[in-house]
């Protein structure tokens, strides 16, 4: 295990803490999350599966919740890349403030819909790729667009929106804002996952 690994791997009592954070927080915030429980290896596995590792070198994501999927990018991303991680929730934000120590990582308390202003605050023309898991299908719908059309632009030409959801009502708009999205399916978690995968 080298040090990048070492800085973001999970010892089972960070674990039991990330699993508590996160059941406290469903039940505080359900349309927020979605789900009490966190994502799966197999889904994180497919929902990453098109990411050019070699390439990347800005990866954003929007609700890294309690880290879940934050540390699968932060193992396999790029020394030189930087994942910019865009959290509304409080708790989750001090929690990984101190989980994820790794300095690629740029932790922002704000909104997705902001992600334009976010990445330019930091010198960053666009995105590489968008990993998104947050709840689409219980946003209001200005705010669902707002999010999405946001993003679109924030990518880059070769870039890519990479979304899980456990609601298949995102696939219209998703399909309005972007010319190619690719859409898969994960069993393998609790609940089963829609994934799409969407250029610009």
């Amino acid at each position: 295990m080298n040090v990048e690994e070492r800085k973001t791997a999970a010892t089972p009592s960070s674990q039991r803490q990330q699993l508590s954070l996160f059941a406290r927080n469903f039940f505080k915030h359900p349309r927020m999350l979605g789900s009490i429980i966190p994502s799966s290896p197999f889904l994180i596995r497919r929902l990453l599966e098109p990411v050019d590792w070699e390439r990347a070198r800005v990866i954003v994501e929007y609700g890294p919740g309690v880290g879940t999927i934050s540390r699968e990018i932060l193992r396999r991303m790029h020394p030189e890349a930087i994942l910019v991680a865009i959290e509304t929730n409080d708790d989750f934000v001090d929690y990984l403030r101190t989980a994820l120590p790794d300095p690629r990582l740029q932790l922002v308390a704000g909104s997705a819909e902001d992600v334009a202003a976010i990445l330019a605050d930091r010198g960053l023309s666009a995105a590489d790729y968008v990993v998104a898991g947050i709840p689409f299908s219980t946003m209001p719908e200005g705010l669902r667009n707002g999010v999405l059309s946001a993003t679109r632009d924030a990518l880059s030409p070769q870039g890519e929106l990479l979304i899980y959801q456990f609601s298949p009502k995102v696939l219209p708009d998703l399909q309005r804002n972007y010319q190619n999205v690719r859409r898969g399916f994960e069993p393998l978690n609790i609940p089963p996952a829609q994934v799409y995968f969407c250029e610009p």
